[in-house]
């Protein structure tokens, strides 16, 4: 969803993911709530919506506008030999992705191919699991590694949040998230009763109590962003949903996930993650 999507490729050699299985699930279909309104995977979700990066589509809400819908189409045309339906707009999409640029000019049959491929292509649905898991999931994992977190709940808010702001070094990224949440730290902080305590600047800082903070700072960005691209239309401001759920989650003590987990929908509704949940979509994830 961002630009320097580079950065975040290199770390696909490094990481081991923290999430897995069930809880990796859960984390996937908590943020397809947020982003699409379910838990459903919408691998043909295609549309404008005004915000400054061009088409949003796809699983992770790849854009045209910052690069990451361009890395999944060349990563398509790898699993096809290159001659497909996105090949006629090749030019236009690296154009974009290069110069970082939300027009739509040209990219007319954008939407109309997209939707009509996820909705059908097994080929199409893999390159995007694949980025999306190459840009977003791993590299959100291993910055959660370094920190030393350790819950289930911690990694996923990891993912979310870089799902939304990046997981690259903008100002508005996961890695600076990180930064300015770890410095806030200047003494022991224990309050949280997690059961983990991570090394901070030398401090022993209990792992929720940590989250917590880590929330206020999102919370700040997303009412104040510090990158111009991520202004547009007051956007960001209107998504707050995403971090109270997870405040939700933390006063319920949804700290490990191995059976159900319950949060907030973008109405404030509390949902379930289930066994079942990972059984539904367990085929589409490996």
């Amino acid at each position: 969803m961002h630009i320097n999507r580079i950065l975040a490729l290199s770390f696909a050699a490094l990481v081991s993911a923290k999430l897995d299985g069930c809880a990796k699930t859960f984390a996937l279909a908590i943020t397809n709530i947020y982003e699409n309104g379910d838990t459903d995977f919408h691998f043909d979700y295609c549309e404008n919506l005004n915000d400054g990066r061009g088409f949003t589509s796809g699983i992770a809400g790849f854009c045209t506008g910052t690069g990451d819908a361009w890395e999944v189409v060349q990563k398509y045309h790898s699993l096809t030999g290159g001659n497909d339906k996105f090949t006629p707009m090749d030019s236009v999409l690296k154009q974009y992705a290069e110069d970082s640029d939300s027009s739509t000019k040209g990219l007319d049959s954008y939407c109309k191919v997209w939707e009509e491929l996820g909705k059908t292509d097994k080929k199409f649905r893999k390159a995007q699991t694949l980025m999306r898991d190459e840009m977003y999931f791993d590299p959100s994992q291993e910055l959660g590694a370094k920190v030393g977190l350790q819950l289930s709940i911690s990694h996923a808010q990891m993912y979310d949040a870089g799902i939304q702001h990046g997981t690259w070094a903008d100002k508005d990224g996961l890695p600076t998230l990180i930064e300015e949440t770890s410095a806030s730290f200047g003494n022991d902080t224990l309050d949280g009763n997690s059961g983990s305590t991570l090394d901070v600047n030398g401090h022993k800082v209990d792992e929720i109590a940590w989250l917590r903070k880590f929330m206020q700072v999102r919370q700040d960005h997303l009412l104040h962003p510090r990158e111009k691209y991520n202004q547009g239309d007051n956007y960001w401001a209107q998504t707050l949903y995403r971090v109270r759920s997870y405040e939700y989650a933390i006063d319920r003590k949804e700290y490990v996930w191995t059976d159900s987990v319950k949060f907030l929908d973008n109405d404030g509704k509390p949902f379930n993650c289930s066994p079942n949940t990972y059984a539904l979509y367990s085929d589409i994830l490996e």
